[in-house]
This record gives structure tokens, sequence and C-alpha cells, in this order.
């Protein structure tokens, strides 16, 4: 071995010890004569001290330079009372070498690994394994490797089985689009990479397993955000004979776990995790994983303003629409200019404006619209949204869709720049109550809301046949400060169930058999009741860590724009290839 011992491990009781270590040079620094080099390592940075006596050593050290591999064998002492470190973990002590060896040279990085600075992320992705050096994305990787070490450790002493399942898979595209291999064997033939292991894990409790797991990688063609990548970890998985509450119970004990464990200091904001419905998460944050650590609750004020001379209120009530209220509490005086840009992001939504009322002393109001409405119509408005001297009420009015959109998307940008979410807390929340199905108006059909396999309340069960729209699903997802982290159900398992519920998304049973047929064969074997759950283990480390961005938790992401600056990928390939694989590249330019 060319190391005995890790830089970062070594502390006062080894003081005397003879060690021998390698690394990188984090730091050099000559004052003169005594030449001090931090040596780190994966476990922590030491500070070496070369004596200019030690003429050979101190020749190494001299021409030592930032991020060159250093081999050091020297002996541990005591620093001096005013030369302790107390920054650092090893900042008691410090080796003397009696041999430095350079085990290779390094150029200038073009970024510097030693501090954390702001780089260009380009930058950083084509050298990540340069960027992977810097101390505060290593802890990051680090971090995510004890986290899933006790998640498969948590499971193992609940009586899972952690089991692979393929990643070249036949595609069923639901939702995002496959990945596709082609086959080389058969021409004109495709694999698809798996969106998630979702028919397997249920053929595996068809097998009699009845405990899987796995952190299964993922992959969907989609296009990237700053939580969504196109590959993916998840740990996922699938229980045997059990409801929604067995399911939710297991990975609630799982979570709270980990956000003491590594939530780096982060207070839990309520334990057991609140539930909410998803028909109340729309109607009070518009969305189905509201961040709950501020309030801007929405507020239904259609019965007040439904008679009013306000044209755009009274027009969408009339057309089936709705007027809800969000009270932003001290800004009734928020500067116009402000107030103008969350009209944009209004619209981002798909409104078309956003109205407001200032709420100043006595009964004045800062209004554009305050002269459409009257003075009972501004009383009820401020009762039913609770407003108070010197709060902001911003209301809008359309489709219950567009409502709930639009005001969500104010909503989060309120909670940004008012920085009104604890950054300290960890808001868990469970969502639950999700329709099974919903219309496309696109395709003229229905659509599952997840997937096609989750199955629904048994008292909703004549309603498939009447309207499918009110079957709840025995769906549950759970948030995180407002990211979904985690989305599973109680699966159908009798055949007869599956087919009615596919049928309704418009497929003949030739489609149901030539996309699902493996698993509808195997619910006639005897297939047990089950219910599983996958959890994005990239979104739950952004969360740990307090990253805006998925990246930074993922040793060897995908930059935004999905392609890869390390390795220069997705490129073109040779035409022997191409040949041997039977495809032909066609221009749709």
């Amino acid at each position: 071995m060319l190391k005995d011992v890790y830089a970062g491990d070594l502390t006062l009781s080894d003081e005397g010890r003879t060690v021998v270590l390698a690394g990188w040079v984090h730091r050099r620094r000559d004052h003169g004569g005594l030449i001090f080099i931090d040596l780190r390592d994966s476990h922590g940075v030491v500070q070496i001290v070369v004596d200019p006596e030690n003429t050979v050593a101190h020749a190494v050290a001299h021409r030592a330079r930032s991020e060159w591999v250093l081999a050091v064998e020297g002996t541990v002492r005591r620093r001096s009372a005013e030369t302790v470190n107390t920054d650092m973990s090893t900042g008691e002590i410090e080796v003397v070498p009696t041999r430095i060896e350079v085990l290779n040279e390094a150029l200038t990085p073009p970024f510097a690994v030693n501090e954390e600075s702001e780089v260009d992320e380009l930058v950083r992705l084509r050298h990540r394994y340069l960027d992977l050096r810097r101390p505060g994305v290593a802890e990051i990787i680090r971090l995510r490797h004890e986290v899933v070490l006790f998640m498969r450790q948590f499971l193992a002493k609940q009586g899972f089985y952690e089991i692979e399942t393929p990643t070249l898979i036949k595609s069923t595209p639901e939702g995002a689009r496959d990945f596709l291999v082609p086959s080389r064997l058969q021409h004109g033939h495709f694999f698809a990479l798996p969106q998630s292991p979702q028919i397997m894990k249920e053929l595996l409790m068809v097998s009699g397993f009845e405990r899987y797991f796995q952190m299964a990688r993922c992959y969907r063609d989609e296009d990237t955000r700053a939580n969504r990548i196109v590959e993916l970890t998840q740990l996922d998985l699938e229980m045997s004979f059990v409801d929604e509450e067995d399911v939710m119970s297991l990975i609630e004990e799982l979570f709270i776990e980990v956000a003491k464990r590594f939530g780096g200091g982060k207070r839990l904001a309520q334990e057991p995790f609140p539930r909410i419905d998803y028909a109340d998460a729309m109607a009070r944050y518009g969305i189905d994983r509201p961040d709950l650590r501020f309030g801007l609750e929405f507020v239904d004020v259609s019965d007040a303003v439904r008679e009013s001379d306000f044209k755009v209120f009274a027009s969408a009530i009339a057309a089936g629409g709705e007027v809800r209220a969000m009270r932003v509490p001290g800004q009734a005086e928020m500067a116009r200019r402000s107030v103008d840009s969350l009209v944009e992001v209004a619209r981002g939504g798909g409104a078309k404006g956003l109205a407001n009322i200032g709420f100043l002393a006595g009964e004045e109001l800062r209004s554009p619209i305050a002269k459409f409405l009257s003075t009972e119509e501004i009383a009820q408005l401020r009762t039913l949204t609770s407003a108070d001297d010197g709060d902001m009420i911003f209301l809008s009015a359309d489709q219950p869709a567009v409502v709930s959109a639009s005001l969500a998307l104010v909503r989060e940008e309120l909670a940004t720049r008012l920085e009104l979410a604890d950054p300290d807390v960890l808001s868990f929340a469970w969502v639950t109550g999700f329709p099974l199905l919903e219309w496309s108006n696109e395709e003229q059909r229905w659509d599952s809301l997840h997937n096609p396999f989750s199955g629904f309340v048994e008292e909703d069960a004549p309603l498939l046949e009447t309207d499918p729209g009110s079957v709840r699903a025995k769906q549950y997802d759970l948030t995180l400060n407002g990211t979904e982290i985690a989305g599973g159900s109680v699966r159908l398992h009798r055949r007869a169930e599956q087919e009615q519920v596919l049928r309704l998304m418009n497929y003949t049973d030739d489609e149901m058999q030539e996309r699902f047929g493996v698993l509808l064969d195997a619910l006639e074997y005897g297939a047990p009741p089950m219910g599983g759950i996958a959890a994005g283990i990239d979104r739950v480390l952004m969360e740990l860590v307090g990253s805006p961005n998925i990246r930074d938790v993922i040793a060897f992401p995908k930059a935004s724009s999905g392609s890869d600056p390390l390795m220069g990928s997705p490129q073109p390939v040779g035409q022997d290839q191409l040949d041997e694989l039977g495809l032909r590249i066609v221009s749709l330019e």
C-alpha cells in the first residue's frame, strides 16, 4: 500500500506515530524556509510541515503545486498552542516528513479546487472529476452514499429483498418518452430503458417474494428542469398483502429517520406527517405538492363577487369559473413594478391577469379595481381572506384549472421574493385522494393521473361505468418542501379490474395484450393484493442539502440540455455501427 492511514483520520492520539500518507496538494505555502502543505485525501486534510534541513523533502515540496499527487512518510506531532487550527478536524496535529515523493504532477485546474467559488456549470460538468474534488461537492456525494446505505439497511431489517430488475425492457410508453435501444440481432426491433420497474416489481409480487426493493436506475426522455433529469435513481419498493396505510407508515418511518440522521440540523416541521386530500390541496394551494413552510393559502371568494360590477369577476363566474384570493401579510404597499411582474407570473399559468387590493390604514384601499367593487363586496373580501390593515390580496378569475395554475405560480414566486420558506425546516406531507382518471381533451379519452396500475376505492367501483372522473385512486404522494419526492399506490391485482381501467383509456383487447400482456396474464395466476412506492433519491438529497439544482447531488450528471459535457455525448456513430443495427439516419430538415 502507498499509504497506511487517511490524512483526515489523524488525531492527537497519533502523536509520535510514523505514518505513510498519499493524497493531493490542497494548499502550499512557502514561508521562505518552512514550507507548509495541506495534504488532502478522501477523508480530509492534514498539514505537512517541511523543514529546510531535510533538503531532499524540501526540494520536492518546493516544486510541488496545487493538485499534485504526493506520497509522504513522516511523524505526527502536536501543534503548538498558538498554531492550533480549530477549523480543521486535524488542526491539533501536523506531520513532519522524512520523505516526500511525487506520484504525479498536475496541470493548473480550470477553477479553484481548494475553495468554494462560483464556477460556470458547463465548465464544472466538463471537468466533473475535478469538481468532485472540491470539499463541498465531495461531501454531498458522501452524504448520498450514507443515505442510500441507511435505506438499504433499514429495509433489509424490515424483511425486504434487494432484487435487480432488467434495464433492457419492452417499450410501454406512459407519460414520458422512452429511450430506445436498437437490437443488433433483430433489425427494426427495439428495447427500451425503463422509466420505472413498475411491471417487473408487480411480477415479483406474483412470484411470491412479498417484499422487494432496489435502488433503480430509471430513464425518461423529457425536458430537464432544476429538479428533473433524464437519468435518475429511485428507491423502488413493493409489498404484498398491504393497504395504503401499511406502505405509508413504513415510508414515513424511513424518512423521519433519514431527516433526523442526515438533515444537517434541520428540524422536522411536523411528526407524524400531515395528510392533505388532493382536492383540498388544489383548492388551497393550486398544486398537489404544496410547500407547507409558509401560508399564502387560497380562498374561494366567488360568492362575494358573483354580482359584482367588475366584469372580469362576474363574467368568469357566469362562464362556470371561479374567483380565488390569496392574502399576503404586510404587503399592502408593494411596489407597482413588483405587482406588475407578478401579473406576468400569473400569465405563465394561463391567466389573463391578476387583480390586487391593498388594505391600508382605516378604510383606505390601494387597488386599480376598488372603484368597481361595492363597500359590501370589499368588506366580504376582507372577511373571507382575514386581511388586516397592511395586507395585500391577489385575486384570479378564470376556470378552476387556470386559477389554480396561475395562483400557484404567484404563491411560489412570493415565497422566493419574501423569503418565506425557512431553509432549516423539512416539511413533509402526504397527498392522497387523487382521481384515478382525468379526461384528455387532446386525445379525447380518459387517462391515468399517475399510472394505469393504481387501484381504486372499492365504494367508487360503480362510478367507473357512470362517472370515471369521480373515482378515487388508492394513490399517495409524499412531498417535501414543495417537491414531490415519492409516489405510489395500491395496485390492481385482478385482471378484470385492470382491463376495465385500460378500456376506459381506450385500449383495445389486442393493444392491452400487446403492451401489458405479461402483467395481465400474471394476474390470473394468484396475484396477491400489493402496493408500493418509488422515492427519488436525487430529489431527497436536494432537499437535505438545500440545493436548488438536482445536478449538484449526482456524481456525473447530464447538463440542463440533456447532453453530457464530460463524455461529449450524445454523438454521431459510424456508418459501420448503423449498418450493423440496420439503421439509417434521415434528415428532417
